[in-house]
C-alpha cells in the first residue's frame, strides 16, 4: 500500500480551503496533469498557458484521484464529480502546501541551479543519496513557478534527503523559488550567457543565478564552480547569504574538490579529483569531461549532506545519461547487419553556448570505426537576443578543434554557422528539424558517430527520435560491444 502524503483533512488549513464533499482518509500523491494521475491522487486544476486545468477535473476523477483543488469560479459546475477543495487560486494553494510539506520534513535538502547541468547535478544527486536513504527529488526538469511547489507538495514525510532544481530566466525568480525550498546546500554548477534576450550580460545572469544563497538556512553550505569567469560576483553573492560554509569545484587547482585527472572511455568516464585535502579515484557511469566537473559538485553537496566521499563515489559508477541529455544507442543502417552499425549520441535537449561546447566536446572524445566519421547535426540556440547570429558563428572553432568531419545544421540561426564552415565540412542545411532528417539519414554510414543537438524549439529531438526509429537494432547493444 502506497505511503499516505497528506491527510483529507490535513489538506485544509495549507491549502486554505473550504471542501465540498466528504474529505477522503488520505491522498498518496499530488498530480496537475490527468493524462499521468495515479489513483488515490490529488489533482490540482492549474490554469497554464495552454490549458486549464479545471477542464481535465472530470478525467482526473475517472482516473482515480481522490478529490481536486479547483477555483471557486469553478466549484459549483464541478462539485457533482468528487471531492472538491476550493481556494481563490489554485496555484497558491499548491505553494501553500509546498512550503507546508518544506515545514514539516525533517530532511536534507539540496538545491541546484546554473545555465547547463542542472538536471545531470540533480540526477546524479539522487542516484547518491538515494543510495544512503530514502531520497525525493524532482521529477524530469520540474524547476519552474509550478514545477518547484508540485515537488516540495509532493515531499513525503519520511524522506531524509531531497533534492531540487531550480530555473529562471528573468531576474528574481530563483529568489522566490528558494524561499519555498529553504535549502540546507545550494550548488551553482555555470553560468553561462543563456536567456540573455531578457539580461544585460552573463554578470547579471550571474547575480540572478547567485539568487539561491539568498534561501539558504542559517549555516548552510553554498557549492560554486570556480572555473566560470563570474565566480567572484557568485562567491560574493554567497558570502552575503546565510551559508556558513562556501565551496568551490571544478579543474582549478584552487578549487576545494578539483579535478587531477580525466580519463575518458567510450561510455563511462575514468575520474581522479582531489576533495577537501583527500584524493579520491572514482568510475562515472557518463561520458564526457563536463560530467566529471559536475560530479565533484555532487561529491561536495553530499559530504554536506553527511554523506561519506568514498560511499558517494561509489554510487556515481552507476550515473548513466538520461535520454537526450548524452544517452547513447547502436543503431544500424541494415537492420540485420551488425557490421553496419553506428553510434548516435543523443544531446535533443536544450541547448545553448555552453551546453552546445560541451556536447562537441563529447563528440570529439567518441572514436569512430576506421571508417566512420564525427558527424554533428545540430539546430539553433534560442534565447540569445542580438548575439545570436555570432554566437552560432563562434562554434565553428569547437567543432574543429574536435575534429568534426561533417555538419548538417537546422534553422535561420544555425545557417549562420553552416555558411561559416569549410565547405568539405558541410553535410546540409534545412529550414528545420523535420526537412534535415532524410539528408542526415541518407548520409550516415557504418561506423559513424553522430551527435544531435539543439534547443527545445528547434525540434531536434524529433530528429534524434526519427534516426532511432528508422535504424533500431534488433537488440539493443552495450556501447562497449563497438568502438566508437
Amino acid at each position: 500500500m502506497s505511503e499516505i502524503l497528506w491527510s483529507g483533512l490535513g489538506l485544509v488549513a495549507p491549502l486554505r480551503a473550504r471542501v465540498l464533499g466528504l474529505p477522503p482518509n488520505g491522498v498518496t500523491g499530488i498530480s496537475i496533469d490527468s493524462r499521468s494521475l495515479e489513483p488515490g491522487d490529488l489533482f490540482f486544476a492549474i490554469h497554464g498557458d495552454r490549458a486549464d486545468g479545471h477542464d481535465h477535473v472530470g478525467a482526473a476523477f475517472e482516473r482515480g484521484a481522490l478529490a481536486a483543488v479547483v477555483d471557486e469560479a469553478h466549484a459549483d459546475a464541478l462539485k457533482h464529480l468528487g471531492t472538491l477543495y476550493v481556494v481563490h487560486d489554485v496555484l497558491k494553494a499548491m505553494e501553500g502546501l509546498g512550503r507546508a510539506a518544506r515545514k514539516r520534513s525533517q530532511a536534507r535538502i539540496v538545491a541546484v541551479t546554473g545555465s547547463v547541468g542542472k538536471t545531470t547535478t540533480k540526477e546524479m544527486l539522487r542516484k547518491v543519496l538515494s543510495d544512503a536513504g530514502p531520497t525525493h527529488a524532482s521529477d524530469k526538469s520540474y524547476n519552474n513557478h509550478w514545477g518547484v511547489p508540485l515537488t516540495l507538495a509532493r515531499l513525503p514525510e519520511s524522506a531524509r534527503y531531497a533534492v531540487f532544481e531550480i530555473g529562471m530566466n528573468h531576474a528574481g525568480e530563483i529568489a522566490a523559488l528558494v524561499d519555498m525550498v529553504r535549502p540546507h546546500i545550494a550548488v551553482v554548477t555555470h553560468v553561462a550567457p543563456v536567456h540573455l534576450e531578457h539580461f544585460a550580460g552573463v554578470e547579471d545572469i550571474a547575480r540572478a543565478k547567485a539568487e539561491i544563497f539568498s534561501g539558504l538556512v542559517k549555516g548552510g553550505v553554498a557549492i560554486i564552480n570556480r572555473d566560470i569567469e563570474t565566480f567572484a560576483i557568485l562567491k560574493e553573492a554567497a558570502e552575503a547569504s546565510p551559508a556558513r560554509y562556501v565551496l568551490s569545484f571544478g579543474e582549478n587547482i584552487a578549487a576545494d574538490a578539483h579535478l587531477t585527472q580525466f580519463d575518458p572511455e567510450p561510455a563511462f568516464s575514468g575520474v581522479s579529483a582531489r576533495l577537501l585535502g583527500q584524493d579520491l579515484q572514482f568510475r562515472l557511469g557518463a561520458p564526457g569531461r563536463h560530467m566529471a566537473v559536475n560530479a565533484l559538485a555532487v561529491l561536495l553537496a553530499a559530504r554536506a549532506a553527511g554523506v561519506d566521499f568514498r560511499a558517494a563515489a561509489a554510487s556515481l559508477a552507476e550515473v548513466a545519461p538520461a535520454q537526450g541529455r548524452g544517452s547513447r544507442e547502436i543503431l544500424r543502417r541494415d537492420r540485420d547487419d551488425p557490421s553496419s552499425a553506428f553510434l548516435l549520441i543523443d544531446e535533443s535537449y536544450n541547448a545553448n553556448p555552453a551546453s552546445m561546447r560541451a556536447a562537441i566536446d563529447l563528440l570529439g572524445a567518441a572514436r569512430p570505426d576506421a571508417q566512420g566519421r564525427r558527424v554533428a547535426v545540430l539546430g539553433d540556440m534560442l534565447e540569445l537576443g542580438p548575439a545570436a547570429p555570432a554566437l552560432h558563428v563562434a562554434l565553428k572553432d569547437e567543432l574543429a578543434r574536435n575534429n568534426v568531419d561533417l555538419v548538417f545544421a537546422a534553422g535561420p540561426l544555425s545557417r549562420h554557422l553552416f555558411d561559416a564552415l569549410p565547405p568539405d565540412k558541410r553535410g546540409a542545411w534545412a529550414e528545420t528539424a523535420a526537412a534535415l532528417e532524410p539528408a542526415v539519414a541518407q548520409a550516415l554510414r557504418a561506423g559513424d558517430v553522430v551527435m544531435v543537438k539543439g534547443s527545445n524549439g528547434s525540434k531536434l529531438h524529433a530528429l534524434a527520435a526519427g534516426l532511432k526509429s528508422r535504424f533500431a537494432a534488433p537488440e539493443p547493444q552495450k556501447v562497449e560491444e563497438i568502438r566508437c
